[in-house]
Formats: structure tokens, C-alpha cells, sequence
């Protein structure tokens, strides 16, 4: 069985993390995942989204709060087979970046990074500063996969969801989880 940690932080876009959670059910239906939503998250998934917090919590087998810092996923003992920020504030990412683990996203991603496991940053920020790039580049130098929430447009996305699709199965396909989710590049043709 697949285990996988998913932190929904408070940045915009929380509909990356909840269609996320859906496609890991539907495409791996046999993953436990452990999930942690920001404070801030819960506020921005109202905000942006009609669902509410009972139904994004009913998307994962486990659920922890961020000041649950006695969680098992704060350990290094804790098996998984990756974890994923989806969406990552600027705030988590700097957090990540220079070790501050004050909650429980923060410390599950550094304890993903000592263990030498896959850690997955989906960011959801426009125009970035130089202090996000540098961050940036220290979470890289340390392990972990930074993923722009940047839709590609060569499968001729229609709509929002096909714009979030195109993100969620990018990020499947990093954690080797098969999907249809998007049309794939073949090459340029006419059509």
C-alpha cells in the first residue's frame, strides 16, 4: 500500500489540493494519505471553493491539525513514499527552505527531506521576488521537486478543471501514480 502526506497550506488555489485528494483515490485507490490543512487553508477553501471543511477532511484516510506535532508524520520513522505541499505558501516554502519546522507541514517536509524521500512543492505565487527564487533554490539543493502551479496550454485546456487537471496529474506523475488526467505531449500535428 502507497502512503503519501499531503499539506494544503494557505496560499490561493486550495483547489489544487482538493482535486489532488480526489485523483489520489481514483487512481490509487489503495493509498492511505495523511493529510494536514493550514488554519489559513481552511479560510482560502471557503473563500474559493463551495465545499466546506468536513468535506475536504472526508478526502483523506488520516487527518492532522498543524499544531499536532506529535503526529507520526513528524517522524523519520514514519514510511512514506513522498509528500506533497499542494498549494505552497511563499511562507511554507521559506519555512521548508531554512529548517523552521513550527508546524506540522513544515516538519513533515523536513522530516521528508532528511529521510531522502520525495517532497513535492507545489507553488501557487506571481511575480516571485528574488527571497522566493533563493528559497527556492535551497529546497531544490536539499531534495525536494518545486512545481510551479503553471498550466500548460498545448492540450488546449476549455475549461478550469482542465487547467487544474493539467497541475494534479504533473504531480501524480511525479509520485510514478499512472493518470489520464491530461493529453500528453506527442509532438506538434496538424489537426
Amino acid at each position: 500500500m502507497r502512503r503519501i502526506i499531503v499539506g494544503i497550506t494557505g496560499a490561493s488555489g486550495v483547489i489544487y489540493g482538493v482535486r489532488f485528494l480526489e485523483m489520489v483515490k481514483r487512481y490509487a485507490g489503495d493509498s492511505e494519505v495523511h493529510l494536514v490543512v493550514s488554519n489559513t487553508a481552511i479560510d482560502i477553501l471557503r473563500y474559493e471553493t463551495e465545499l466546506d471543511k468536513g468535506s475536504l477532511l472526508k478526502l483523506a484516510d488520516k487527518v492532522y491539525t498543524e499544531d499536532e506535532l506529535g503526529a507520526p508524520i513528524a517522524s523519520g520513522s514514519f514510511k512514506h513514499d513522498g509528500m506533497v505541499v499542494i498549494p505552497c505558501s511563499m511562507k511554507t516554502l521559506a519555512s521548508i527552505a531554512h529548517g523552521i519546522t513550527d508546524n506540522l507541514i513544515t516538519r513533515a517536509a523536513d522530516v521528508t527531506l532528511k529521510e531522502r524521500r520525495r517532497l513535492i512543492l507545489v507553488i501557487r505565487e506571481t511575480p516571485l521576488n528574488l527571497i522566493h527564487i533563493k528559497n527556492m533554490e535551497l529546497v531544490t539543493l536539499a531534495g525536494a521537486i518545486v512545481m510551479p502551479a503553471a498550466p500548460a496550454f498545448y492540450n488546449r485546456p476549455r475549461t478550469i478543471d482542465d487547467m487544474v487537471n493539467f497541475i494534479v496529474g504533473r504531480v501524480l506523475d511525479l509520485l510514478g501514480i499512472e493518470n489520464d488526467l491530461y493529453r500528453r505531449w506527442s509532438g506538434y500535428t496538424e489537426e
